[in-house]
């Protein structure tokens, strides 16, 4: 059964263990928490004169450099002062150089969102009319590359070190105090802090070139790293070092003092140990608490809290799932784990499921704002994903809670048979001392009497020979007996170990809890992507907010309306023409255009004729000629635009038989 049933669970775990990377392939650089909301200009938009400044506003407050915003003329040079000004933290306005040229800009941008992410973006706009710009203003991202990537690991690393640092010395305190003698457990705990300490620290050195450049060489700029540290991640990074100080005292006194007492006295500095292990944990929750997520948005003087518990909840279940599985699997034959310990896991672990329903519940409604955020973001979509493995994981929890009473249950039977083999033992060994013991009587008596017959004969004390043998048995009599001690200890250990794994209850325990393990990985991955995924409450607020300024940019009746002044040289050359598209979307639309005289009176035009083209398709020139309706209006219906984007509107105006203009406007279609 054995031998049928393990190979299954080893290839479950290692298709949990496949899917955990597949969502770490996919995971790319973290995602905007801080989402663009406004501009002015706004983006594509073309304004008669050039502005004397420009303003960015993100959906939360962000901090910027004297690089973070820039205004790029169409050569690509530098239009702005390059000192952003702050108007309340989510709003940043930069002044731009006096009489900028017709043509257009570009504007870039990368900020820190106030929960501690990079965000980056580009878009355009243009003075007068639109033109040909050297800008790129595709591939504008944030996080990513390499250092990106060494920063992603660092997260990962640094989540799964914290979970099995906590849950581990919480299994060892809380469940089994004697297994803090136990080798493998204690090389648990110390790997998950070990592993904590060195992805703390590369976080630390690779923050300033993944919020800036993102070059590698500059993680090794000390300038770049000082101003790290006077930012909230680099003070919360800091603060997890010396905390993490504080965890290595900790596991000092529970893998020392705490081991070499005895039951009674371990009591005592249990409840010590719990407190201060406590402390310290919640400290640890606290970096990532305040200056991620839970620290920034709806209610944040609580979410900090929740995000704590949730947090120590997480790691006191997957850690502390960890380290049975480790003892289950690796811990010493003659120290198995006992039924107890199970049984006070079990416990824990329900109550860190309590808890972790409790605090998820409601960062689920503080990050996603309504229910269709569950299925329209990416966060909530990953949510699913996450309540779904949650679910599977508790089911699983269950079967393991089955064995765990099956084994308490067989405990007495083992324990009262383990006595009985401990009694034959003893009186064997009892047996074997008193034959001994009788034969040496009889020996040393013999040996007496021989004495005394070789007195009597005059015979020496010894022959030499007689000496050297008894020398001889005695120097080669105790590395033989060392050596017997040492395969008798192996023999009994691999005994042992095969009573252990023969056991039917532990063995199921132990595939149930390896399945929780396995489940338990893909858990934490994916608890760590979310922490990277811009919050669906503020997505679905980046699209609203996007959407209201397409529609404030035009009219409430969806038509788009270009008023361009015109001069044809000649007596009454001049005028305006005012052009109307209804609804400007694509396919058909009406089309009416208004002539007036510089004083607003309507005059009649020999010719009026259209252009619609779109550069960037290489689409048209489109001609529409309008038909002449009354004075001073042309209509045209049914004028087909063929897809969405900047269309040029070019109006060619005649006023006599040899004086006429072309004049044109960019605007946005569909």
């Amino acid at each position: 059964m054995t031998q049928t049933i393990a190979p299954r669970l080893r290839t479950l775990v290692l298709l949990l263990l496949a899917a955990a990377c597949a969502l770490l392939a996919g995971a790319g650089p973290a995602s905007a928490h801080a989402a663009l909301t406004g501009s002015d200009p706004r983006e594509g938009a073309v304004v008669d004169e050039a502005p004397a400044q420009l303003s960015l506003t993100f959906s939360e407050s962000v901090s910027m450099d004297d690089d973070s915003l820039r205004v790029l003329d169409p050569r690509g040079e530098r239009v702005d002062d390059g000192k952003p000004s702050g108007t309340g933290g989510a709003t940043y306005s930069v002044k731009l150089h006096a009489g900028l040229p017709d043509g257009t800009y570009t504007v870039t941008y990368q900020v820190v969102s106030a929960d501690s992410h990079p965000v980056a973006g580009a878009y355009t706009f243009s003075v007068g009319a639109p033109s040909e710009t050297s800008v790129a203003v595709s591939g504008q991202s944030a996080g990513g590359g390499f250092v990106g990537g060494l920063y992603g690991v660092g997260r990962y690393v640094s989540y799964t070190g914290f979970a099995v640092l906590v849950g581990g010395a919480a299994f060892v305190l809380a469940c089994w105090p004697r297994g803090s003698g136990v080798r493998v457990l204690q090389r648990v705990v110390v790997s998950g802090w070990l592993a904590l300490t060195a992805a703390t620290l590369l976080l630390l050195l690779l923050r300033g070139s993944y919020t800036g450049s993102g070059k590698f060489a500059d993680v090794f700029d000390l300038n770049l790293l000082g101003e790290v540290l006077q930012t909230k991640p680099g003070a919360a990074l800091v603060s997890r070092l010396l905390l993490l100080a504080a965890a290595a005292l900790f596991i000092a006194v529970l893998f020392g003092a705490y081991d070499k007492r005895e039951d009674e006295e371990k009591r005592d500095l249990t409840f010590g140990l719990a407190v201060g292990g406590s402390v310290v944990a919640a400290g640890l929750a606290a970096t990532w608490a305040m200056s991620e997520h839970a620290s920034v948005g709806l209610q944040a003087g609580l979410a900090m809290p929740v995000d704590v518990v949730h947090l120590i909840a997480v790691a006191t279940w997957l850690g502390g799932l960890t380290a049975l599985l480790v003892a289950l699997y690796r811990g010493p034959a003659d120290t198995p784990v006992p039924a107890l310990a199970v049984r006070r896991f079990s416990r824990v672990a329900f109550g860190s499921v309590i808890a972790l329903v409790v605090t998820g519940t409601y960062q689920s409604w503080r990050q996603l704002g309504s229910w269709t955020a569950f299925t329209d973001t990416r966060y909530g979509q990953l949510l699913l994903v996450k309540i779904g493995l949650v679910a599977v994981l508790v089911g699983v929890a269950h079967f393991s809670r089955r064995w765990t009473a099956q084994l308490a249950e067989a405990a007495p039977a083992v324990a009262g048979a383990a006595a009985a083999r401990r009694a034959e033992k003893g009186a064997g060994k009892a047996s074997t001392k008193a034959s001994g013991t009788a034969s040496a009587k009889a020996g040393t008596k013999a040996s007496g009497n021989a004495k005394v017959a070789q007195k009597a004969s005059g015979t020496t004390k010894g022959s030499g020979t007689a000496k050297g043998t008894g020398t001889a048995k005695g120097s080669g009599g105790s590395p033989r007996a060392a050596q017997l001690a040492r395969q008798r200890a192996a023999v009994d250990a691999a005994r042992q170990k095969r009573q252990r794994d023969a056991d039917p209850n532990r063995f199921g325990l132990r595939r149930s809890v390896l399945a929780e393990a396995g489940i338990a990985v893909v858990l934490l991955v994916v608890t760590t992507v979310l922490t990277q995924t811009e919050p669906g409450r503020t997505e679905e607020e980046a699209k609203a907010a996007g959407g209201s300024s397409a529609a404030a940019s035009a009219p409430s009746t969806g038509a788009v309306t270009l008023d361009m002044p015109f001069d044809t040289g000649a007596q009454n050359g001049k005028g305006v023409v005012r052009v109307e598209l209804d609804p400007a979307r694509v396919g058909a639309n009406d089309m009416h255009l208004y002539v007036e005289r510089p004083d607003g009176t309507a005059f009649d035009l020999p010719e009026v004729k259209v252009a619609l083209t779109q550069k960037a398709k290489s689409i048209g020139p489109l001609p529409v000629a309008p038909d002449h309706i009354t004075t001073g209006h042309w209509s045209a219906s049914g004028v087909q635009i063929p897809m969405a984007g900047d269309w040029e509107v070019a109006v060619t105006v005649r006023t006599s038989d040899i004086d006429q203009v072309t004049i044109s406007k960019n605007t946005q279609i569909g």
